[in-house]
């Protein structure tokens, strides 16, 4: 029986890696990497020698199944993606549900626990997380006030990912959601930029002082943000 392990890297810090994920990316036969460059950085920093392979959004059947041949082979694998825990927004979950489905008992899928992004911005939000939703990356377009609509009506602790070139407009799109429902001054946004990186920024208030900040500070508009939004 071979081993597909799940390995969830560092999300910003790379000392943020745990002995028994270092331990795995060195014992391995390969590593599937969604972008190897950043892969690389990882492994050079921790002396690890495993060959490397790309997996990503992109790849098709043939890559799969080469992938699928190396496990019925006997090889190990691990999975890793460019940052956080594989499989979380993250189409390594594709490739999961095939070994699944196609190898059954031959392998053994072992999870690897790390960084997530989504966990540590609430561990620092000072929101409830007892219960709570996580949407990923909201919509680009179509069905995005729909979901912003949810969100704001939500009674659990809302997370969700966004790229840097749609934060202020999602902002404004919270803030002319809670108009609506007159919780504009008391609904409480949390937003992480950056997390665990040089430039880690915190930004919390309500929705006015939160919009208002990054108006004001469009520089710091970039980056990777986490959106954590208080429950109604």
């Amino acid at each position: 029986m071979s081993n597909l392990y799940i390995v969830a890297t560092p999300i910003g810090n790379l000392e943020d890696i745990t002995l028994r994920a270092l331990r795995i990316l060195k014992e391995v036969d390969f590593v599937l990497c969604e972008d190897t460059r950043n892969t690389k950085r990882i492994l050079d920093k921790y002396e690890i020698k495993t060959p490397t392979i790309s997996y990503h959004i992109f790849s098709g059947k043939y890559k799969t199944d080469k992938i699928l041949e190396l496990l019925e082979q006997g090889k190990n694998l691990a999975l890793v993606s460019d940052a956080g825990t594989p499989t979380i927004s993250d189409p390594g979950f594709q490739l999961v549900a095939e070994v699944r489905e196609k190898l059954k008992e031959g392998v053994k899928i072992i999870p690897i626990p790390g960084p997530t992004a989504i966990v540590t911005a609430l561990s620092i939000s000072g929101l409830s997380a007892d219960q709570f939703m996580f949407l990923g990356f909201l919509p680009r377009k179509k069905g995005k006030q729909t979901v912003l609509k949810e969100t704001v009506d939500s009674k659990r602790t809302v997370v969700f990912y966004e790229s840097p070139h749609r934060v202020l407009k999602t902002l404004v799109s919270l803030k002319l959601q809670l108009e609506e429902i007159g919780q504009d001054s008391s609904r409480q946004i949390f937003v992480a930029r950056e997390l665990t990186k040089i430039y880690e920024e915190i930004v919390s208030g309500n929705i006015l002082e939160v919009l208002q900040f990054f108006k004001d500070n469009s520089g710091k508009v970039k980056g990777e943000f986490v959106f954590v939004i208080q429950g109604k």
